[in-house]
Parts: structure tokens; C-alpha cells; sequence
């Protein structure tokens, strides 16, 4: 393996990169809270293990390869982000008239999906196969055995994921007063709907790169 301090540089401003992992993350910690954000970010890192585990064994290789699989998984992986905005924009229409007992309610259930949403939005993503399958190879000796460095890289990008979003999370808890508001919160709550929907078509019109 080589070069590893790069390739923690590297992925430290990747992870850093606004995406819809980062997306899921903001909505549920500004609608549930910090709970809500930490079961996001749980969820995606269970998510790049198991990608992980694919790039060790080699089936993402044959996702990426196959333009079936890697349309499939586009494609549901494209639906899902844009029921997740439209879920997001339909909820706000609902707060207007929804009575306080029924918000309790739905809190509850956000509470409980959001470690799902974090871990579909981040498994049905092919671009992160993708991502796995060119971006650690970089950092392999040309013929040698790839299965312990992608094993140690792969985890030392959770980790590292794990970490930001522990701390983005927090941060974006600290300042939610403000942004608890109706008015800022409903903003805000808009906009990451639109965005959700904005990344879900922009990954449907994804092409697959052989």
C-alpha cells in the first residue's frame, strides 16, 4: 500500500464534499435533532461497509462492469433520493395544519427511520461502487494482493466519515436554534427537499463508465 497519509487527505476533503449523504444528515438532525442526525450518519457508515466488503470481494468490480446491475442500482437508488425530497416537501405542506399530538407522532417515526434513510441513501448509490473501484487502486502497489489494503483503506474511510459527520452533526445541532424557527426551518427543509430531488435525477441521468 502506498502513500496512506495522502489517501486520508484525500478522502478528508471528499467526505467533506456536500452530497446526498450530507443532505439526509442536515434534514434529520434539523427535524429530529441530534439523535436524529448520529442515526443518519450510523446508517451511512453501515452502508460503506458493506460497499467496503464489495470492493473486497470484488462485486462491486462486476456491478460497475455490468450495465444492468449499475443501472438498477442507479435507477433505485434515483427513486429512492426523489421519494425522500418529495417526502421532505410534502411534509412541509402537511406542518402547515398537522396538530401538535400528530407532530409528536411523526417525530417519533422520523426518529426511527432516519438510521434507514442514511443507510439506503448511501447502499443504493453506485457512484460510491464506482468511487471504491478507481479511487483505492490509486493507492496500491501495481500487482500486488488488494484485499488487506482495501480492506484497511475502505475502513479508514468510515472512520474517517464517521468522525465528520459526528462533528457536523453536533455543530449543526449547536446552531439549530436558529434554525428551529418555523420560518428558517421550513426554509431550509425546502430547500434540502429540492436538493434531494436534484441529486436523484442528476443520478438517473448518471452514465456508466467502462
Amino acid at each position: 500500500m502506498e502513500n496512506f497519509y495522502l489517501f486520508v487527505f484525500m478522502c478528508m476533503l471528499l467526505i467533506i464534499l456536500p452530497g446526498p449523504d450530507t443532505a439526509i444528515a442536515t434534514k434529520n438532525t434539523l427535524t429530529v435533532g441530534r439523535i436524529g442526525g448520529l442515526k443518519t450518519a450510523l446508517g451511512t457508515c453501515c452502508a460503506l461497509l458493506i460497499h467496503t466488503s464489495a470492493a473486497v470481494f470484488g462485486l462491486s468490480a462486476i456491478i460497475v462492469k455490468s450495465a444492468f446491475l449499475f443501472s438498477v442500482f442507479k435507477y433505485v437508488g434515483a427513486i429512492y433520493l426523489i421519494y425522500l425530497g418529495i417526502k421532505t416537501l410534502w411534509a412541509l405542506r402537511k406542518k402547515e395544519v398537522a396538530a401538535s399530538v400528530e407532530m409528536n407522532t411523526a417525530k417519533q417515526f422520523e426518529n426511527k427511520s432516519c438510521f434507514k434513510q442514511g443507510f439506503l441513501t448511501d447502499l443504493l448509490n453506485p457512484k460510491v461502487a464506482v468511487f471504491f473501484l478507481t479511487f483505492l487502486p490509486q493507492f496500491v502497489d501495481a500487482g500486488s494482493d488488494t484485499f488487506v489494503p482495501f480492506l484497511i483503506m475502505g475502513f479508514t474511510y468510515t472512520v474517517l466519515t464517521a468522525i465528520w459527520f459526528f462533528l457536523y452533526v453536533y455543530l449543526l445541532n449547536q446552531i439549530s436554534t436558529f434554525m428551529k424557527k418555523p420560518k428558517a426551518q421550513n426554509m431550509i427543509e425546502g430547500i434540502t427537499g429540492a436538493i434531494l430531488i436534484g441529486f436523484g435525477i442528476k443520478l438517473a441521468l448518471e452514465k456508466a463508465h467502462h
